[in-house]
């Protein structure tokens, strides 16, 4: 398998708990990972005075920075410079974002423009049933009125609420997928998520892999679990242990 399989994050968010850099890593390297997608609880994006301070200590614990997000993304420049000058100092290429329908078209050309100077790819975030574009209609109409710079950042448990496969939306957007949130979900009798570890719930995670691999998927490859905010290394060394195992096999 491509290489970024093996090079796996962990999202930030899962330590939103653990809100400085150094209790970060020290956390997330207890999970048996060196790689992570960052968002904003750890870093101050609107702040790039503070960003290459935040990018040396992921340096030198040697964690690789490989995405940032959720961003939004509403057409205000000045900010969103700001998310692909710290991808450009981090050397990452690549922004989980997410769009509002109110003047999307015009944050979509920005997107567009921004994504193209700094050679970043931008993968939109399927925010489950309840968010306009978490549902492959949708995702498939923006796609045709965007261009590549603007793709998919799959999250499997947020597809599985929208009521979706999110397999066979692996293999739908593959030209489009830029990413993968690796997550797993239950639900109650109110239907109500609660995460779990990956593989351990609703999600194909053999299923899932095997259909990355067969497209030569090679963007980003992000574990995520919310639960246990004050506690994740356990159910994240799980996460990361099921990912291994079903890799290994295949």
């Amino acid at each position: 398998m491509p290489n970024n399989y093996e090079n796996l994050g962990i999202q930030s968010w899962c330590y939103r708990n653990f809100k400085t850099v150094p209790a970060f890593i020290a956390e997330l390297k207890k999970a048996g990972v060196a790689a992570t997608e960052i968002c904003g609880v750890q870093v101050d994006f609107p702040a790039p005075a503070t960003f290459a301070g935040a990018i040396k200590q992921f340096r030198d614990a040697g964690v690789d920075i490989l995405s940032i997000g959720v961003q939004g993304m509403h057409g205000n420049v000045e900010l969103e410079t700001n998310y692909f000058e710290f991808l450009k100092l981090a050397g990452a290429k690549h922004m989980s974002v997410s769009f509002s329908p109110d003047g999307m078209w015009d944050a979509f050309r920005t997107a567009e423009k921004l994504a193209k100077k700094y050679g970043v790819r931008l993968g939109i975030h399927n925010h489950g049933g309840y968010d306009w574009l978490g549902n492959p209609t949708m995702l498939d109409y923006i796609f045709k009125h965007t261009d590549e710079s603007i793709g998919l950042c799959l999250d499997t448990a947020w597809a599985i609420d929208a009521k979706q496969n999110p397999v066979e939306m692996a293999e739908k957007f593959a030209s489009r997928l830029t990413a993968v949130h690796v997550k797993d979900f239950v639900y109650n009798p109110a239907r109500e998520p609660r995460d779990v570890v990956i593989g351990k719930g609703n999600l194909d995670l053999p299923g899932l892999l095997k259909t990355l691999r067969k497209n030569d998927f090679k963007g980003v490859m992000v574990i995520e679990y919310e639960g246990d905010a004050d506690n994740p290394v356990p159910a994240l060394k799980e996460c990361v242990s099921e990912y291994r195992n079903v890799l290994t096999k295949m």
